[in-house]
């Protein structure tokens, strides 16, 4: 333990001299298109609901009581959807709490780039659509809506949800484009908009922080692209709504600080998860299990960043957490909960403490020990899409 607990000493010391920023990415509250009918949103301009704005206020609370309040934000972005744009304001709003002096409207920058991935002649159209489904067959829409490469139909000027140029006619997810100049010149559009502007706006100085707001898919290309994710792991990203994902990135080398950790499906990633009791069963199916699941657990606790939290914390949040699963009959990590509540039954003293390796190592020796799971069809058709743009 007490090696432990010096390693621990030495990896923070280590960390205080380096020049840290923060890209916390925000998918947008849940907008009139999502939900049990839910439609092919696109550029298509949907507001929120009204579960979507107390899903952002929702979000700004947690990321103002993890340490983020709105004066911690540089600069925020979001795209020219007022889903997203809506959803930066009402979290920015709620992240300055009694203080709303810190934050202004102004200190958002919209940008198209930023806009939901652009479905074509879908867009409009419920995603479970017998004529969709019949004309098209669902791996074929499986693949347009969820690979890297898959580019549906091009919708024309007879489209109930045509715009002219900018707006493109369709595009795949690795073609995330936007026309900008007269000669129809494209370029990969979030990426671009990461390149010009996140990034100046990450690096300027050290201990900056920076808040982007948009859609399923251009949240996930953009974490495809700092994670290194293959083409054909990019169907596993799953992004829910209003849960703040961070990532550290180093000032100096411009390249994330955190350890890469993995998902169930085994991709990889440097983000950081922000998870509370209320947000589990959406963070659980979109991470399944694994170290990302079991970092943000051990994190949600560790609410003061020691690395280690005492029995007493464990125990309050673990009840939190069953509570709040046994009301919305949610599914919860049965390796994570049963490691916590082994550590509960067998801590000699309330104020004793695990660090963060040891949870993690006895999560994965748990996990490890768990039979393997085969009930979980692939042909659930719609049913695992009807929260997505």
């Amino acid at each position: 333990m007490a090696l432990a607990a010096r390693r621990l000493a030495r990896r923070r010391s280590f960390a205080q001299h380096r020049d840290i920023s923060t890209l916390i990415l925000l998918r947008h509250g849940t907008s009139e298109w999502n939900g049990a009918e839910a439609r092919f949103s696109g550029w298509c301009d949907i507001p929120l609901t009204v579960r979507g704005r107390v899903e952002a206020v929702a979000a700004g609370q947690l990321l103002r009581a993890r340490g983020f309040p709105a004066r911690r934000i540089d600069v925020a972005f979001a795209s020219e959807l007022q889903r997203a744009h809506e959803t930066c304001e009402l979290a920015l709003a709620s992240m300055a709490g009694h203080c709303q002096h810190t934050w202004s409207t102004d200190r958002i920058q919209r940008d198209r780039r930023l806009n939901e991935r652009h479905y074509g002649a879908l867009q409009g159209h419920f995603k479970d659509d017998p004529d969709l489904v019949a004309g098209f067959g669902i791996p074929k829409l499986r693949e347009w809506k969820r690979s890297m490469h898959g580019t549906p139909p091009a919708l024309d000027e007879r489209h109930a949800h045509y715009q002219p140029p900018p707006a493109p006619l369709t595009e795949s997810l690795a073609d995330v484009r936007v026309e900008i100049s007269s000669s129809a010149d494209c370029q990969r559009r979030v990426l671009d908009c990461f390149e010009d502007l996140v990034k100046p706006a990450l690096f300027e100085s050290a201990n900056r922080a920076v808040l982007l707001v948009a859609h399923s898919n251009t949240l996930r290309a953009l974490m495809a692209a700092i994670d290194e994710v293959p083409d054909d792991d990019v169907p596993a990203l799953h992004v829910p709504n209003s849960v703040p994902i961070l990532y550290r990135f180093d000032v100096d080398r411009r390249a994330p600080v955190s350890v890469k950790l993995c998902k169930g499906s085994g991709t990889q990633s440097h983000a950081r998860w922000m998870l509370t009791p209320e947000n589990h069963a959406q963070v659980h199916d979109a991470l399944e299990s694994g170290g990302l699941l079991t970092r943000a657990f051990f994190e949600s606790v560790d609410v003061k960043r020691n690395g280690a939290v005492s029995v007493r914390e464990l125990d309050l949040s673990l009840t939190a957490y069953l509570k709040e699963a046994e009301l919305g009959n949610n599914r919860i990590d049965c390796a994570v909960t049963a490691v916590a509540k082994k550590i509960v039954r067998e801590a000699r003293a309330r104020d004793s403490t695990i660090t963060l390796r040891d949870f993690e190592r006895e999560v994965a020796a748990a996990a490890a020990a768990l039979p393997k799971r085969d009930d979980q069809v692939e042909a659930e058709d719609f049913a695992w899409q009807s929260n997505w743009d």
